[in-house]
């Protein structure tokens, strides 16, 4: 096991974890502000860096069954959101390898 470095963004909005200001993702990478997570609204992602991926879990959400994983800052560890594997519904597939970070644990940070 080596050395883990962080990735520093630039750009006129960076997203980082609550706990740590670890930078996670820009304003450009943003999909969607339409989500919600289990601590409220939530932002779906194209790339999030600074993380750690958990092992893969089937979980039966509002918009049907997913496979995802949860994902943790590499600082601290803290809970992030998580990464969608696979969606079962058809309607659901553009969400596979994205990324949902839950508003209440990141701010934004320069």
């Amino acid at each position: 096991m080596g050395l883990s470095y962080r990735r520093y963004l630039h750009g006129e909005r960076v997203y980082g974890c609550a706990k740590c200001k670890t930078h996670l993702a820009t304003i450009h990478s943003m999909i969607s502000r339409a989500f919600n997570g289990q601590h409220g609204r939530a932002y779906l992602f194209e790339v999030v860096v600074n993380i750690v991926e958990g092992e893969p879990c089937d979980r039966p959400m509002t918009t049907g069954n997913h496979t995802v994983r949860d994902i943790y800052c590499i600082k601290c560890g803290a809970t992030l959101g998580w990464k969608y594997d696979k969606a079962y519904e058809t309607s659901q597939k553009y969400k596979e390898g994205k990324f949902i970070l839950e508003r209440n644990l990141l701010v934004e940070v320069q």
